[in-house]
């Protein structure tokens, strides 16, 4: 597209200074569109953006179906949908072509989630005398006890950890803040951590990598497919994993669904709603135990 890297640069910033979006989120969506920017190269030249067109994008949209999943396409065209509306807000083009193109209905696919047991041996996997055992105790016990964001857990700074009151206080998307409860076993792992790591500030970064400084994403997620290693019974999992598990375990703990959408930290609570695949055996279960007339269930009212 002609002019897309300055147009593209625009958006970036509009979306880091007025959304306050994420840095994940803007990486995200400038790949998406300078993936599009490249097809549409491909498919016209040097053309301008005003010569997008739905069929266009229609196109591109099908040349991404071969290998993507209906999710990760949708993700792409909210992306590209968002960048135009930009540019007609601010006059570049007279209409959104993008407005022409439905989303892909998604599949239907539930968040996969370890069972307490699964939990239990994961959050365990770090045996003492292990290289960073203590902090990988730590990081575990905190994911699955409080349910945050990797990009969450990354970006604490050890004042935002109230080992007295019990709550850890994260900035979430849209660097919206809110607090979570944090249990005592995940409160000990981490005062194990900061007592073995010695001398540190209330402004220091919570956890560190092996040198000394804030630990990212990746290397998170590499803590946690060495551990997942350890344990024969496990498929791959994401650090997201540990996410759909705490929502899980509280929801058939009996949770309340708006209370596990206020610690996840969800602005809709049809995002928290995916995780009501409680098992029909929970269900039943929890029937018999509440409701007046479950003894009489499945006899002959006749």
């Amino acid at each position: 597209m002609r002019q897309s890297n300055e147009l593209i640069k625009l958006f970036s910033d509009f979306l880091a200074n007025e959304r306050n979006a994420s840095n994940h989120t803007l990486e995200a969506y400038v790949r998406d569109i300078r993936q599009f920017a490249a097809f549409m190269e491909k498919e016209k030249g040097e053309a301008s953006v005003s010569e997008v067109d739905h069929l266009l994008l229609r196109r591109y949209l099908a040349s991404l179906g071969k290998g993507l999943r209906k999710s990760s396409i949708g993700r792409k065209l909210a992306a590209i949908k968002s960048f135009f509306h930009y540019l007609q807000r601010t006059g570049v083009i007279s209409a959104n072509p993008a407005e022409l193109v439905s989303t892909p209905r998604k599949e239907s696919r539930l968040p996969f989630h370890l069972d307490i047991d699964q939990a239990t041996a994961l959050v365990e996997a770090p045996k003492p005398g292990e290289k960073n055992s203590v902090r990988d105790r730590a990081m575990l016990e905190l994911l699955y006890s409080s349910g945050i964001r990797v990009s969450e857990l990354t970006a604490l700074n050890v004042a935002d950890l109230d080992q007295v009151s019990g709550i850890v206080k994260v900035t979430g998307k849209g660097r919206k803040e809110h607090i979570v409860p944090v249990g005592s076993k995940a409160l000990a792992a981490v005062a194990e951590y900061l007592f073995e790591r010695g001398a540190h500030s209330m402004n220091d970064p919570l956890f560190l990598d092996s040198r000394g400084g804030r630990i990212n994403r990746r290397s998170v997620a590499r803590v946690i497919d060495r551990h997942v290693m350890k344990i024969a019974s496990f498929r791959n999992i994401s650090p997201h994993t540990l996410r759909h598990t705490f929502a899980t375990h509280m929801l058939e703990g009996g949770a309340d669904l708006r209370a596990i959408q206020e610690m996840l930290g969800h602005s809709s609570l049809s995002t928290t709603q995916k995780y009501t695949h409680v098992s029909i055996d929970k269900l039943m279960e929890a029937y018999d135990k509440a409701h007046p007339k479950a003894h009489i269930r499945g006899r002959d009212d006749g």
